[in-house]
């Protein structure tokens, strides 16, 4: 109810605050005025008790296991849609009419190019140097070739760079894994689709005609839908922080790649892969669920679980289906492959891991997927910062659109020395 109060009680005084509902979801409790009445802070490592913002796009409920964007569920956005209709639902709110389904795809095709200039500005790089690093640089690089789609004030020039990132982020990658095997890069071919162009411009050479596999296609296009966005994660909120403070879009976009890189969140899947090869062949995995079970142990099984979801990850049922569609379409013989189908096999099966509720996740199945395709696993949080990019601008501009948007301060626990004098060096 609107008129239902929180009271806080501190050495007999008592202030009341409003608590506010969602559409659906838990209420909050609105502590905007708690500093002003009371001088105190509320204190939440990490934020997992704070509503940072109000938001309309991306719903959550971890113990369900839902994921609704807009409304529409997960799984069934992920089974019918392109991802050009659900970026188009992310940014707009409502699923697009044919006509303009037409009208944003063929937008969005004209934007892929990126300034011949750029092709340059990736030669200054390592040939070893990390996709996320190139990404990181590149995208950054953006705002100094687009001077026209700068100014937040203006919605059209917002939703024009809102639409040169969502392009972009293909093209930016695919050179990104062109320049570190060193082959030449590959211009977009406005006639695929989205992630047909992607894959052509990843894995075609000039001297031949790529011919577009429609099972690993439809498996990009999940891949993509299922990380389009998640809420309010680190990284979508380091682009909202970022943007609080008026930064420009290709900033804000380059700040949330920077923090999707870390191994907690963007490269869960890499590490998901690497643990697979660590336990090399399916007749140890015995062994690394014993080593996972003790406590004394650091070994720790990667891709099972999630931080939100404590039931099951909507989104791995769709990947487990894909990961079998993809191998068998590539008959792949592969040992990682083998021992992750019966890791997931033992792990749904046992116990330990039901009790737990350690289901495999979403990380687990793309990480096997990507790796059948053929990307390197350097590769893997590159792709999920090209599929998140639209998550990210749909939240930007809803942020930037909000007027009681205010730059992101957070507070703190304050635990060192009190004030204290400043003495000599030659008398300390």
């Amino acid at each position: 109810m609107a008129d239902t109060k929180a009271a806080l009680n501190i050495g007999g005084n008592t202030n009341d605050y409003a608590v506010l509902d969602g559409s659906v979801g838990p209420s909050v409790i609105d502590i905007r005025k708690l500093y002003g009445q009371t001088g105190l802070f509320t204190y939440d490592p990490g934020f997992t008790s704070t509503a940072s913002c109000e938001s309309a796009i991306t719903y959550i409920d971890g113990d369900e296991g839902i994921l609704l964007h807009r409304g529409y569920p997960i799984d069934q956005l992920a089974e019918n849609s392109t991802f050009m209709e659900v970026s188009y639902l992310l940014l707009n709110g409502e699923l697009p009419t044919a006509d303009e389904l037409k009208n944003f795809t063929y937008t969005i095709s004209r934007h892929t190019m990126l300034h011949e200039q750029l092709a340059t500005f990736y030669r200054g790089f390592r040939r070893d140097a990390h996709p996320m690093a190139i990404m990181c640089g590149v995208v950054g690089a953006l705002s100094a070739f687009y001077h026209d789609s700068t100014d937040i004030t203006d919605p059209e020039q917002r939703m024009i760079a809102s639409h040169r990132l969502i392009a972009k982020m293909p093209t930016i990658a695919a050179m990104a894994y062109k320049y570190s095997v060193g082959q030449p890069f590959m211009y977009p071919d406005n006639s695929l689709t989205y992630t047909g162009n992607f894959l052509r411009m990843t894995f075609g050479v000039p001297a031949e005609k790529y011919e577009v596999n429609p099972v690993i296609e439809n498996a990009m296009r999940r891949i993509f839908i299922l990380h389009a966005d998640h809420e309010q994660n680190a990284s979508t909120s380091t682009v909202r922080l970022a943007g609080s403070s008026g930064a420009n879009p290709f900033a804000c976009i380059a700040a949330g790649i920077a923090c999707l890189w870390g191994p907690a969140h963007g490269g869960a899947n890499e590490a998901a892969l690497n643990m697979l090869r660590e336990i090399g062949t399916p007749d140890k995995i015995p062994e690394y669920i014993a080593r996972a079970k003790d406590k004394n142990d650091p070994f720790r099984l990667m891709g099972f679980g999630h931080r939100v979801y404590k039931n099951f990850d909507p989104r791995a049922k769709v990947m487990q289906k894909t990961a079998q569609e993809v191998l068998k379409e590539l008959g792949i013989s592969d040992p990682v492959l083998d021992t992750a189908q019966e890791l997931e096999q033992i792990a749904l099966k046992d116990d330990y891991f039901i009790e737990k509720k350690l289901y495999p996740n979403v990380d687990f199945y793309s990480g096997v997927i990507l790796n059948a395709i053929g990307f390197p696993t350097s590769m893997f949080t590159a792709l999920f910062a090209l599929a998140r990019t639209v998550g990210w601008v749909a939240q930007w501009n809803e942020m930037i659109s909000d007027p009681e948007q205010k730059i992101g301060r957070p507070r703190q626990l304050y635990t060192g020395q009190t004030q204290r004098d400043y003495v000599p060096v030659d008398k300390r």
